[in-house]
């Protein structure tokens, strides 16, 4: 298997990582997503750091996954912590370590930026993710999620 290159998310990558998110949305909650807001969303993360940040895996010069990256601020923590977020690998790259070689990519970036902390939602269904990051070493924490779209 050849090695893995991780590298920040480019122009040249937002139809990709939007097409990537319409997948992970059916594949993970059978939720169908608007294409053409999904390539407005990707772009404005690249026009705008502040709001996070895409990461691409490539084996071979070829985009095999992806992920992105928001801050949240704790005042607990007087410090920010990085939320993983629209995780995707392509099905014939699956079980190839893409995932935690991104991860492990994220976690050191966010130690060189001064970041407090790690997070992420996984759906409850989803054990395979579950046993995946509980391998990483990320605990279960004891906060639900709520949410009121607007």
């Amino acid at each position: 298997m050849s090695s893995l290159k991780i590298r920040p998310a480019q122009r040249e990558d937002i139809a990709a990582i939007a097409a990537w998110n319409v997948a992970m949305a059916w594949e993970t909650e059978q939720k169908r997503l608007d294409p053409q807001v999904l390539l407005r969303g990707v772009t404005a993360v690249l026009d705008e750091p502040r709001r996070g940040f895409y990461l691409v895996a490539e084996r071979d010069g070829q985009a095999v996954g992806c992920l992105l990256v928001t801050y949240e601020w704790s005042d607990w923590r007087n410090g920010d912590l990085w939320w993983i977020q629209s995780v995707y690998v392509a099905p014939e790259a699956r079980r190839g370590g893409v995932f935690r070689t991104l991860y492990g990519d994220v976690a050191q970036r966010a130690k060189q930026a001064g970041a407090v902390g790690l997070r992420l939602y996984v759906e409850t269904e989803n054990l395979r993710a579950q046993q995946t990051y509980r391998e990483l070493g990320m605990a279960q924490c004891h906060y639900f999620m709520y949410e009121q779209m607007l």
